[in-house]
């Protein structure tokens, strides 16, 4: 496969994490500047992950009779959609309708319908040697992307103060960018070509590796559980209602976590080489989900964004190592409904968590979910270190036992 697909999956990768970088951020602030109850805001947050897994479900179920560019390009048409509508809408019951069937993404993470079939072309396009690597180029894409939209939050802000805006008028515009992002990255899936994609292996149900898969993708789930209480949407509230900071801030704040989580990636590629995927999946992500149970008890802001910025330094090097990982372990004819079904999970058992998050934020700014979610995310790390410690894809042969 051409370097063509590589390029223009990363160049969309990129523009949707860019949206996805300032929409988790404005939603909260969109929505409590609509009249919503940070309960609301968490069922929105929830709706729209329950919405994504079960679109991904579907897919995955189909993944084997339609081109994965005509899939692609279906939901970024989707993502355009619902940039659109929630530009336009005000009330909670039309807009929690429009968080289930589109493809906001109120996390960092990409946790959308994209995910599994740009993982499945990915693997495809390179060899197993190259796999890690080119996933953590496509992390590092999206976290630096995602770290610049981020940044661009607080434009509305801005603007407002400048011009002399309206601030809440302000912040439809910025939905509206979001679904000409996704008109943008439908442009670039357009050009895929379907044949070269799907060529060197014909998608398939899982076989062979159905045991493996399954394993894996309940543990993810339960990681994903943990990571729902700390959306970047509710991890924003929740500095919000606790530090009464201004969007321009809370920007720059999720600004940097991205840049670090960015340059861990290109990091997590040379330890997985060296200790293997497994290990670098537990040994990164453990201290940084410690880390996570200090923050509700830092004494000041300063100390909060200390932390922040040390797990942010730690907590995604599982990101591309997790991803490569399953790519490895089935076979090539496997690989999207593999990808699917370790994602549909992540996604359902993620949506769970936001609604629950928002309860105990309105009850309390203490950050009673950091401490569900760093409690969880260590369960979830002692389980997959203690049972995929000994399966090894074919690249780590040479490693020591």
């Amino acid at each position: 496969m051409s370097a063509h697909v590589v390029r223009g999956l990363l160049l969309a990768r990129g523009l949707r994490a860019f949206a996805d970088g300032f929409v988790s951020l404005l939603l909260p602030v969109h929505l409590l500047a609509l009249g919503f109850t940070p309960f609301e805001v968490g069922a929105i947050a929830t709706a729209t992950l329950l919405g994504s897994g079960v679109l991904t479900l579907a897919v995955g179920l189909r993944a084997n009779s339609i081109p994965t560019p005509v899939l692609l390009f279906a939901a970024a048409a989707l993502m355009c959609a619902t940039g659109l509508a929630f530009a336009t809408l005000t009330a909670f019951w039309p807009l929690l309708v429009v968080a289930i069937v589109g493809t906001l993404n109120p996390s960092s993470g990409d946790v959308s319908i994209f995910l599994p079939l740009e993982h499945a072309v990915l693997a495809h396009a390179v060899s197993d040697r190259e796999r890690t690597a080119v996933f953590a180029r496509y992390s590092l894409v999206g976290a630096l992307a995602g770290a610049g939209g981020a940044l661009c939050a607080g434009a509305p802000e801005l603007a407002s103060r400048w011009l002399a805006l309206d601030l809440a008028a302000l912040y439809p515009w910025m939905f509206v960018l979001y679904g000409l992002l996704g008109l943008c990255s439908g442009a670039i899936y357009r050009r895929l070509p379907a044949g070269e994609v799907d060529a060197r292996a014909t998608p398939a149900p899982l076989r062979e590796s159905k045991r493996i898969v399954y394993a894996l993708a309940a543990l993810f789930s339960l990681d994903a559980f943990g990571g729902g209480f700390l959306v970047q949407s509710l991890l924003a509230l929740w500095l919000f209602e606790r530090f009464e900071l201004s969007l321009a801030v809370a920007g720059t704040i999720f600004f940097w976590t991205g840049v670090l989580s960015a340059l861990s990636y290109l990091i997590a590629a040379r330890i997985a080489s060296r200790i293997g995927l497994v290990n670098t999946m537990v040994f990164t992500h453990l201290p940084s989900s410690m880390l996570l149970l200090a923050m509700p008890f830092a004494p000041n802001l300063s100390v909060v964004i200390a932390l922040l910025l040390l797990r942010s330094a730690l907590s995604q090097m599982d990101v591309p190592t997790r991803s490569s990982y399953v790519m490895a372990v089935v076979s090539p004819s496997e690989r999207a409904a593999a990808a699917g079904i370790t994602s549909v999970p992540r996604s359902l058992a993620s949506s769970a968590s936001p609604i629950l998050a928002g309860y105990l934020l309105g009850l309390s700014s203490f950050g009673w979910p950091l401490i569900v979610a760093g409690s969880v995310k260590i369960v979830y790390d002692l389980l997959l270190l203690a049972t995929f410690r000994s399966v090894r894809p074919p690249e780590e042969s040479a490693l020591r036992r």
